[in-house]
């Protein structure tokens, strides 16, 4: 039996899902039925009970799980030992994160990460913050990257940036003209805002509770790129790290608005299951990810003019 026979079973049970056990280990959605059935071949028992689009571990399939998780758990920290050894860092890391932060937030320290450390492999998986949580708790993901992160129990939390908050208008908007805003201004102005549960609409919700701020929303979504092309099309105001639109800004298909509310910004962290052993690779990521951003531009600008021909 492989060990990622074992991987691909904890998958499908902590996921509930063939597909999404399929997509995390980048094989199709037979290859997991076929290793599923090899294990209830192996052991003579029904493993998994699939009801209503659903999977669920039967008695014998929860046996199994609890071990293989233990097993996973063990050979993780031993392929990080023996890494340790090695001068050279290679492997894989797996990052959850949403894509308001994956998107405009680890660009930066990805490629200095790429550039020094050229055989290691990143993979990025974006979900909803809910989900990543839920991946870093069961050992899906090595990292989680997440808006307002919050302490839970067996969680660690880094911090790794600050986002400051601004408002997003159509050119023609009347707010368009505004250099700064406090936060009531916006009172009783059309708004494309996050959905319900999302970490940054439940911030928003308690600073407008705050300042006794009431928005129409126009729109609740849970992609930050839908909310921005609403935005751009005057259909509502809207909220948003002032990374996340720099590219619209610069085009003129937004106008940004600074807050004067200089409490509103966006706390961002590094999440990860408290007592995991990193390997190298993990470890010096983090690293990475906790440079200044000011810092790694200047580093990377010099790396650039050492590295131009001379005339």
């Amino acid at each position: 039996m492989h060990i990622e026979t074992l991987k691909i079973f904890c998958d499908v049970v902590e996921n509930q899902s063939f597909s999404l056990a399929a997509s995390q280990n980048f094989i199709t959605q037979s290859a997991v039925s076929q290793q599923i059935r090899g294990l209830e071949e192996r052991y003579g028992k029904r493993l998994l009970d699939r009801k209503r689009g659903s999977v669920r571990p039967t008695a014998a399939g929860e046996i199994l799980h609890r071990a293989s998780r233990e097993i996973l758990q063990q050979f993780e920290e031993m392929e990080a030992q023996l890494q340790g050894l090695s001068n050279v860092i290679t492997g894989s890391i797996r990052v959850g994160t949403v894509h308001s932060v994956g998107l405009y937030e680890l660009s930066e320290p990805l490629k200095a990460y790429f550039a020094d450390f050229p055989n290691v492999n990143v993979y990025l998986e974006y979900d909803r913050a809910s989900h990543v949580y839920e991946q870093v708790l069961r050992g899906n993901v090595d990292l989680g990257i997440v808006a307002y992160p919050s302490a839970r129990a067996q969680l660690t939390v880094l911090d790794f940036r600050t986002d400051r908050l601004v408002v997003a208008c159509a050119p023609n908007h009347p707010l368009a003209e505004r250099v700064e805003i406090p936060v009531t201004a916006i009172n009783g102005e059309k708004f494309v805002g996050f959905e319900k549960g999302i970490p940054t609409r439940q911030a928003l919700d308690r600073v407008f509770a705050e300042r006794h701020v009431t928005v129409q929303y126009v729109a609740e979504l849970d992609n930050i790129e839908m909310v921005k092309r609403l935005v751009e099309v005057n259909a509502g105001i809207a909220v948003i790290p002032e990374k996340s639109c720099a590219h619209e800004v610069r085009a003129g298909s937004i106008v940004k608005v600074e807050l004067s509310d200089k409490d509103l910004t966006r706390p961002i962290g590094i999440i990860y299951r408290t007592g995991k052993h990193f390997s190298p690779a993990v470890e010096r990521f983090i690293e990475y990810l906790q440079i200044d951003p000011a810092t790694m531009r200047s580093e990377q600008s010099s790396a650039r003019k050492a590295a131009a021909p001379r005339a």
